[in-house]
């Protein structure tokens, strides 16, 4: 389910060729973002949130 969004700014030229990458994989932008921000996460994991919260008190 997706719920949230945001916009980011890239060159011109950096936007167009990941769109024709995407294409030539036949894949939309938008998977391709989110498969890449799963495996950026998964690699580089953190401490969750509510546990960051408990330590604050």
């Amino acid at each position: 389910m997706k719920d949230a969004g945001f916009r980011i700014r890239v060159q011109r030229e950096l936007r167009e060729q990941f769109l024709a990458a995407c294409k030539s994989q036949d894949k939309p932008a938008a998977q391709v973002l989110r498969e890449f921000m799963r495996d950026y996460v998964e690699g580089h994991p953190t401490r969750p949130l509510l546990d960051e919260q408990k330590d604050r008190k």
